[in-house]
């Protein structure tokens, strides 16, 4: 008997179940060996998931919109269309299917990075025969009709991206041979030399009175990391930064494209290289001294939960190319289309409330970090100068909340010392 049965599979080290976005192939339709058959919903983003196997879609277990714990069986796979019966009547009576000892799903992120050399050679979207587009794409194809053998991706390895799809849409005609850019996500930024703007808050799912919603995979990731904290003995200290110098570098150079988040990612990096043990995470076998200063920002869900795109070696990268990756991060955080090196790898983490007018909040450590840093909003304060007169500065407070295990409070004060030193006296250097 030649019917497999396709599991569940690992998406990421924290995936305990996941939840079906969609089903690309319907029950009866046929499937190539690496071809994506089912999105899948994991702790941290939306992935298009692959078979091993050439046959036909037999049977669906797990309906779109319902979870399964991580190796349990999701559906069947028949060889032939003789066996598609066979199937149907195995899964209705709960017995095992014939499979071998290969992992019948993969993630197609992992087939997409094994062959980058092809896609940058012919700039094309099919490797090897395989079509490559996000979740997003492929449903917003189906609902526009659009024909996606006939669209060049713009995305990473020639991806096809829901704007590839809206600008063919729009123009009902082939588009250029030009890959078409993705228009940069609107990103709101803090602090800001006068009030902020206050953004709309994030979009909550509508809840009737006397109703219980059930969380979604990322507010149930949520739930899991807040709880493993808990035990983490940590503490706080909060500090006062002007940023006069700050808010006048960014009017400078904001319309280049640089944005208050990278800014302040870049200083706290820059800040990171004198004081390694507050990039560091604690261990049973002792501390880890990371090698890389990766700084984790913390982003809302529209639907729910929250995740922390990575800006890696934020140390290193010059401030405009930093922008511009946290631009893509945000626009593919919210799309759910980051890769698990993209929020997984964070060393330190910034939680920004700034926009929305707060003055102080304490934030509670992730899991595997040493530290992670609150900022409120940058306010106009009255305060004395050294002249004994009275004056007027932009200042912003900052809380930084650390694991005790590694990290003592001169440690944690000396680094938000010289994280104001460089805001107040250098912020150009960031510009370097």
């Amino acid at each position: 008997m030649s019917i497999h049965e396709v599991f569940m599979p690992a998406l990421s080290s924290t995936m305990t179940e996941g939840k079906i976005v969609s089903w690309v192939k319907s029950p009866g339709d046929k499937v190539e060996k690496g071809e994506t058959v089912v999105v899948v919903e994991s702790d941290k983003a939306d992935m298009d998931v692959e078979t091993f196997y050439e046959g036909f879609l037999a049977h669906i277990i797990v309906e779109a919109g319902e979870t399964a714990p991580v190796g349990s069986a999701i559906a069947f796979i028949a060889e032939t269309e003789a066996e598609i019966e066979q199937a149907k009547s195995l899964a209705n009576s709960g017995g095992a299917a014939a499979t071998t000892s290969s992992p019948e799903l993969i993630p197609a992120a992992t087939a997409s990075v094994a062959t980058p050399a092809l896609a940058a050679q012919n700039g094309s979207n099919h490797q090897e025969g395989r079509l490559v587009a996000s979740p997003r794409a492929r449903k917003l194809a189906k609902e526009l009709k659009v024909d996606l053998t006939t669209l060049q991706g713009s995305g990473p390895h020639g991806r096809i991206v829901a704007e590839d799809v809206e600008a063919l849409s729009n123009k009902g005609k082939q588009p250029a041979t030009t890959p078409v850019a993705p228009p940069a996500p609107v990103v709101t930024s803090a602090p800001a030399p006068s009030a902020p703007r206050t953004p709309a808050p994030p979009t909550a799912v509508a809840a009737v009175p006397g109703q219980i919603v059930p969380l979604t995979t990322f507010q149930n990731a949520v739930v899991r990391n807040m709880v493993a904290t808990v035990s983490v003995p940590v503490f706080r200290v909060g500090y006062t930064i002007t940023t006069d110098g700050l808010d006048k570098l960014y009017k400078q150079i904001k319309s280049k494209g640089v944005t208050m988040t990278a800014l302040l990612a870049k200083a706290v990096a820059v800040t990171l290289q004198k004081h390694p043990l507050l990039n560091a995470s604690y261990s049973d076998q002792g501390i880890v001294y990371h090698s890389d200063i990766n700084i984790s920002v913390a982003v809302a869900m529209d639907d729910g939960g929250l995740i922390t795109p990575v800006l890696q070696n934020a140390d290193a990268v010059d401030i405009y190319s930093l922008s511009r990756t946290w631009k893509s991060l945000v626009e593919r955080a919210r799309a759910k289309q980051l890769q698990p090196q993209e929020y997984n790898s964070g060393t330190f983490t910034l939680s920004n409330l700034g926009m929305f007018g707060v003055d102080k909040f304490d934030a509670i450590l992730p899991p595997g970090q040493g530290s992670i840093l609150a900022i409120g909003a940058s306010r106009p304060q009255v305060v004395a100068t050294a002249e004994g007169l009275f004056g007027v500065q932009q200042q912003m407070q900052v809380n930084i909340t650390s694991d005790h295990r590694i990290i003592y409070g001169a440690h944690a004060a000396a680094f938000l010392q010289d994280l104001a030193k460089l805001i107040e006296t250098n912020p150009q250097s960031l510009t370097m």
